[in-house]
Parts: structure tokens; sequence; C-alpha cells
């Protein structure tokens, strides 16, 4: 059984991207003693990027740097100060609730928190149907039917020893598959997963990224992967958007991004990954000093120039580095690969 909503009318062609987002802008207001405004929190600040049908995208970066405000935005669920989420050429904003409720009905979202994000006084097989009864499914029978499908697609077999069972009684790998059941059980065309799996053991965690990776594959879903941890996203993405402090500093190939990092920024977080080698472990990883900006009150210029080691007096501190192309489809936002600093950036990698 296949679910659809009908689309608004919209002329697009294969080539065009299914999500396209513009110059978005998420700032949230601060307000003195709850009353007056006392400035913006700049969560996400001028980020664009399209996203491709069947394309899986990695958002990375450490806490605080603007990845869940980005998420929450590109969901629907907060409107953005400036800038556009086009979703297959529709502004997902522009029709008010009717529109963002057709959208809705396209996304899958996969929380972190399997066991929080699942209503513990529902059973396995009410927690699914409520998306189908939401979508105007109201044959009790043909609801069942694609329950037990979507619970046999995400290898919870035979599903009828889980339909009555509640979130309490599942292991967290059960609970995150039906997480992820939910998810798509109404065919949405694009995945939005928000650290899947930081919440699980590690013997499940690699379990869980490719039964993500089958599905995916299987149903042409667009994914939008959320995740501070660059260990997890070679077994899930095609393009990796690093994001620091609102903005997004590189986008390139996976294979790209780990071997070949360009940005000091993802140079330091490839850096943090722990090592595997036992031999090594007793060696201090070389991470950049200080913390990263305040998004109220950010720095001047490139905002990681305070911490970068290769920082360029005069123009990293004052004016906002441009998307510099240094590969096929490798993007980098630093004063580095500009050509006028083309000294400086031999004495960086020479220095590194």
């Amino acid at each position: 059984m296949t679910l659809t909503a009908p689309a608004p009318t919209t002329t697009t062609t294969s080539e065009a991207p299914l999500l396209s987002v513009q110059n978005l802008r998420v700032w949230y207001e601060l307000r003195k003693w709850g009353f007056g405004l006392a400035g913006y929190v700049r969560a996400v600040d001028d980020v664009s990027f399209d996203l491709h049908q069947g394309e899986a995208i990695a958002i990375v970066g450490e806490s605080g740097c603007g990845k869940s405000s980005l998420m929450r935005a590109i969901l629907g669920l907060v409107r953005p100060r400036e800038g556009k989420i086009l979703f297959q050429g529709q502004d997902i904003f522009a029709k008010g609730r009717a529109g963002l409720r057709w959208y809705r009905m396209q996304v899958g979202y996969v929380q972190q928190d399997p066991y929080g994000a699942l209503p513990p006084f529902m059973s396995v097989q009410r927690i699914l149907e409520e998306p189908l009864i939401l979508a105007g499914v109201k044959d009790r029978k043909a609801r069942l039917e694609r329950v037990i499908q979507v619970l046999e697609e995400v290898k919870m077999s035979p599903p009828e020893d889980f339909l009555n069972k509640f979130p309490h009684m599942l292991s967290g790998g059960q609970q995150q598959r039906v997480v992820i059941a939910r998810a798509i059980i109404r065919d949405p065309k694009l995945l939005v997963a928000d650290e899947p799996v930081s919440m699980l053991d590690a013997s499940v965690r690699v379990e869980i990224l490719k039964l993500l990776r089958q599905i995916q594959e299987e149903h042409n879903l667009a994914v939008i992967y959320i995740t501070h941890d660059l260990s997890t996203v070679r077994y899930f993405s095609e393009r990796i958007f690093v994001m620091y402090a609102g903005k997004l500093v590189e986008k390139a190939p996976v294979r790209d991004i780990l071997n070949n990092p360009k940005h000091p920024y993802t140079q330091a977080l490839l850096e943090a990954i722990p090592e595997p080698d036992a031999a090594n472990a007793h060696k201090l990883r070389e991470v950049p000093p200080g913390e990263p900006p305040s998004l109220v009150r950010p720095p001047l210029g490139c905002r990681f120039h305070p911490r970068c080691p290769f920082a360029i007096q005069g123009t990293c501190d004052q004016d906002v580095p441009p998307e510099f192309e240094v590969g096929t489809d490798h993007l980098v936002a630093c004063w580095l690969y500009d050509e006028r600093y083309r000294e400086h950036l031999e004495r960086a990698m020479a220095s590194s």
C-alpha cells in the first residue's frame, strides 16, 4: 500500500533538487526580563544547499553549532527569519497550514532518543497506526496490513510478536526500529535523522545505520543525517556538510572530507575522532584552543578565526569568507584558499 498526499501544482524537472535551502537564517529572540528585545541568537546564519531525490547527506558539527535549529526549520517546526526552504520547488511556508500539512506528509523524522520519542501508553500497533489515521486511512484492515509490512521492513519479525508490546518492553535497538518504522510508514520522500544512533549501544549502531541505508536505497529516499560523530558518516552519506557557529564551512563528498579536509575546523574534527589503535591511545591530540563563539555576538569575519592557527590578520577577522571551489563538488568557506593568500596557505600546510 502506497500513501501519497495530493501535491500542489508545481512544475519540476527530474534534474531539480527535491529540497533547496536558500540563504536560510534562523534567529531566536532574546528578551530582557521577558519584555524588551535584548538581541538575537543567530543559530543558523545564511545557510544554503540542495538535496536531490535518493541522495544522503550528513550535517556534522559540535554541540551548539546550529544543526538542530537547521533541522527544525527543515521540518517546518520553526519559521526562518530570512531565506527560503523549497520542497519540489514549493516554498513550504508560503501556503500556511495547508502547505505545511502537505509537506509534512512527505517528510519522515527519526528522533535521537527512541524511548523519549515513543508514547509509553501506546502499543506498537497504535504508535504505527497513528500517522496513517492522520493521513486519512480509515480502513482498519489496510492500516494493520501496512503496520505489519513496515515492521517486517525494519527487521522486527515476526511482526505479530511486537504489535501489542509497549515501548518499555523493547530493547533500545528495537525502540529505534519502531521510530524508523513510524518515520517511513507514509512513504515519505525525505527522511531527517537526528543523531539516530547516539543513544544506542555500540554493538547495534552500525546495524541501525545499515538498516537506514537499506531503506534509503530501496525507497529512493533523500536523507539528511544530523550528527556530531564523523566516524559514522562513512557508512551512510554521499556528501558531508560541516557546520560551525551557524554557518556551513565545508561541503564535499564523504571521501574528500575524510581523506583531504580543507577547512581548519574540519581538520580539527577529524583529529578528534578516537584512535582505535591502542598503541596510539596515550598520544595527546591537537585541538583548537578556546571555545565556540557566542551566537548572540558572533565574531566579525570568519567565525572560526579566534581559534584558527592559520588566521590571516586583517582578513579573517574582518570579512566573511565566500565559498571557494577546491575540487569537484568540494566547497570551503576559508580565506586560505583565496589566490591572494597562496603563500600563507603553503606555510600553514607545511606547519600542520
